[in-house]
């Protein structure tokens, strides 16, 4: 049995239909014994239910990013076996893994880690356009900036996929197409949709491929991930490194107490 803490960048009941898709979605990407237990931000984090109007903005995303924290936090003391960031800008996935022990995966990282597997050059389909200076951050965090082609905005919008889930999704499917046949002529051959809602409405779509180029699902990407590190911690015991500065383990009890002196202790996990 395995049970992993999924954490949306989203407040789930804001957005019933996209909720009930992410279940089920996650349903089918998780092996037997698996279960995916979901969370998603505060219900009172954002003035609409669009988070992407504070997700352009580094301070923002910062300030919103310690309920992630709180998350990690909550998910290993309540004996859960893996936290899983489903965001693409994961913030904070340095800081959170500092903090806990059980594996900690993020949603851009599993899918650049996959995408790198399936091609040799990958490239990003982002609705929120700000978001592009962090998915390129992150890139070359994880060292692999030249097997990056760039992180290109897509032609639609976050209520043209929300919409498009409880209508007809074609156009939005046939405008993406064309956004990641730009992509592909700038060399990119393998694709990652840039944030959740629309992984799973070309996933609902059956989109698997454009011209022959694969469109990695990452949300499967991190579900698969973090089943993997807990079977290699089960069997091998692996766990974070503690060594450097980033990696540095602070005392549980203090971190408690700089997160009430700041009172971000009640919101979040």
């Amino acid at each position: 049995m395995i049970k992993i803490w999924h954490h949306s960048f989203t407040v789930l009941g804001n957005l019933p239909a996209y909720a009930d898709a992410m279940a089920a979605h996650l349903a089918r990407a998780s092996a037997p014994g698996t279960e995916v237990v979901m969370h998603g931000m505060d219900p009172g984090t954002y003035l609409t239910e669009y988070p992407g109007n504070d997700i352009s903005f580094s301070y923002l995303q910062s300030l919103h990013s310690q309920q992630f924290v709180l998350g990690a936090i909550a998910a290993e003391e309540q004996g859960f076996d893996a936290f899983a960031m489903m965001t693409l800008p994961e913030p904070s996935l340095m800081d959170c893994r500092s903090l806990v022990d059980i594996p900690v995966v993020g949603y851009g990282e599993s899918a650049m880690l996959a995408a790198s597997m399936l091609g040799q050059k990958i490239g990003v389909l982002l609705f929120i356009h700000g978001m592009a200076g962090t998915v390129e951050r992150n890139v070359e965090r994880m060292g692999l900036t030249s097997r990056f082609i760039g992180a290109q905005p897509v032609s639609f919008t976050f209520n043209d996929v929300l919409a498009a889930y409880a209508g007809d999704p074609s156009e939005v499917v046939a405008r993406f197409q064309s956004d990641a046949r730009a992509l592909i002529a700038r060399g990119a051959d393998v694709i990652i949709p840039g944030e959740a809602p629309l992984c799973l409405l070309l996933s609902k779509a059956g989109v698997t491929e454009v011209d022959g180029v694969p469109v990695l699902d990452p949300v499967t990407a991190t579900v698969k991930a973090a089943e993997m590190m807990v079977g290699m911690r089960r069997i091998t015991g692996a766990k974070p490194s503690r060594r450097g500065y980033f990696q540095a383990k602070p005392p549980r009890e203090r971190v408690k107490e700089l997160l009430k002196f700041y009172g971000i202790d009640r919101v979040g996990g």
